[in-house]
């Protein structure tokens, strides 16, 4: 049953990168895979030998023995715990695309726009190259890759030199994200676990993680596409930019910001703090709608766009791109169905085992060093979250031991090797629908650069500690 557990995931993880041969959205592949793979997990629940907790990062002891009534138990107490997790990163990210939605209805981002004064390609690359790394840092990778693509989306008109700087902020904001401990939800993880604290987080991965970023779009600025300067279009707008854009672009912005402050205040999980942020938001939106919009708009407008008007929040969250948050859950929910089995986690094992080494308290070998490099490729082709957790479950080092530190570099980073091996690259390909070959074949390989560069630089600063 296992093994058609992996068969189901494999065929539907093709079926989603062949998105556009096939002709079938890539949210369909996903929720079809997420669903039989539970379905076999329930029918052949008798059968299986283990079962990981995932709270505890542990398998469950005497789990073949438990009474078929004590399995589904359990099977549903995971299943539970796992939509519960899946589902506070989509809240936060409904409340986050919600936010930039109406930073937009107000033309906030306009505001940013204005302060692009190049339209030389490589200015702008750097430019978006260093917000997207600076960003990330302090609110997410996800959010700051939703952010960075909108006001990108207002400046570049050509889709096809766009995908470019998409797929460069995907690496850049990843990158970004390795060296803060709300940077990324694997980091958040080591964080939270109590094996990384944030000064040595910082200490040891600042300097690749930059490098991660800088080395890729420096390459990058000497591709033909990067060549020469921009050509904006100058549209005449027949609405006039609200008055209130730039008061909406940093109450927006700054709510974001506030979210990881109320979570370390408060301990809560980051959606509390954005659900808060987008009250707020909200509050104020529908304070100046009303002055946004003049009577006359009203009579040519059809019934719906008027209740639009009246309310930002509505029409904010009529814009969101809920497929991309459906394929979120799909694919998750997949990726846990493997957690749960211990799929993942013996493979983790069997790693430890075939290198002993890897446990030493000594610095690395150049062979448990390329172990976790493989965790950064996992990372790209499987999830860095449920690869994080296994290895939380596997190793025993303390607290701020290097290992730690490279397994957050390389499951951050990692995934920026592949569209769909990070969330901030899944969003992107929703918003810009970036097709899965295409970033394979041109920027994959830039990613792995800065992904090698970055560890050889790791290798290198885990030694002044």
């Amino acid at each position: 049953m296992e093994a058609a557990i992996i068969l189901v995931f494999v065929i539907g993880y093709l079926a989603i990168t062949l998105e556009h041969n096939l002709k079938v959205d890539k949210l369909i592949p996903a929720l079809v895979m997420m669903a039989i793979c539970w379905a076999l997990i329930s029918l052949g629940l008798e059968s299986f030998p283990n079962w990981f907790d995932s709270a505890k990062h542990s398998l469950v002891e005497g789990f073949a023995g438990f009474a078929p009534e004590e399995k589904m138990h359990l099977m549903e107490e995971t299943l539970l715990h796992h939509l519960g997790k899946t589902a506070e990163i989509l809240v936060f990210l409904l409340g986050a695309m919600t936010i930039v939605e109406i930073i937009d209805y107000f033309d906030g981002f306009s505001t940013i726009k204005d302060f692009v004064k190049t339209k030389k390609k490589t200015k702008i690359l750097w430019l978006f190259g260093f917000l997207a790394f600076i960003l990330s840092a302090i609110i997410d990778n996800l959010t700051a890759t939703i952010v960075l693509i909108s006001i990108l989306q207002k400046i570049v008109k050509d889709r096809d030199v766009r995908i470019w700087y998409a797929g460069l902020i995907i690496i850049a904001a990843n990158a970004g994200g390795a060296w803060s401990p709300i940077g990324d939800v694997t980091t958040t993880m080591l964080w939270i676990g109590k094996k990384v604290s944030t000064g040595h987080l910082v200490g040891y991965l600042f300097v690749p993680s930059f490098l991660c970023m800088a080395v890729p779009t420096f390459i990058a600025s000497f591709l033909p596409v990067f060549k020469g300067n921009l050509e904006i279009e100058e549209v005449e707008e027949e609405t006039t930019k609200s008055k209130f854009s730039s008061i909406m672009l940093y109450l927006g912005l700054g709510a974001i910001v506030f979210v990881p402050i109320f979570k370390m205040v408060t301990h809560l999980p980051p959606y509390v703090g954005m659900m808060l942020s987008l009250g707020v938001v909200a509050v104020f939106a529908e304070m100046y709608s009303s002055s946004k919009f003049s009577i006359s708009d009203f009579n040519r407008a059809e019934e719906s766009e008027a209740h639009a008007h009246h309310s930002p929040v509505h029409h904010s969250l009529s814009k969101i791109e809920l497929p991309s948050i459906l394929f979120f859950l799909g694919i998750l929910m997949a990726v846990a169905a493997l957690e749960s089995l211990g799929i993942l986690f013996e493979f983790a094992a069997s790693l430890k085992e075939g290198m002993p080494m890897l446990g030493t308290e000594l610095h690395h070998t150049g062979v448990s060093d390329l172990v976790m490099l493989l965790l950064g490729v996992g990372s790209a082709v499987i999830d860095n979250v449920p690869l994080v957790a296994a290895s939380l479950g596997m190793f025993s080092e303390p607290i701020d031991n290097e290992l730690w530190h490279f397994v957050a570099f390389s499951a951050g980073t990692g995934g920026s090797m592949l569209i769909i091996g990070s969330a901030a690259g899944v969003v992107a390909m929703g918003m810009e629908k970036i097709d899965f070959f295409w970033y394979l074949k041109k920027i994959s390989w830039l990613a792995a650069i800065g992904f090698l560069v970055g560890s050889a630089a790791f290798m290198v600063t885990r030694t002044l500690f």
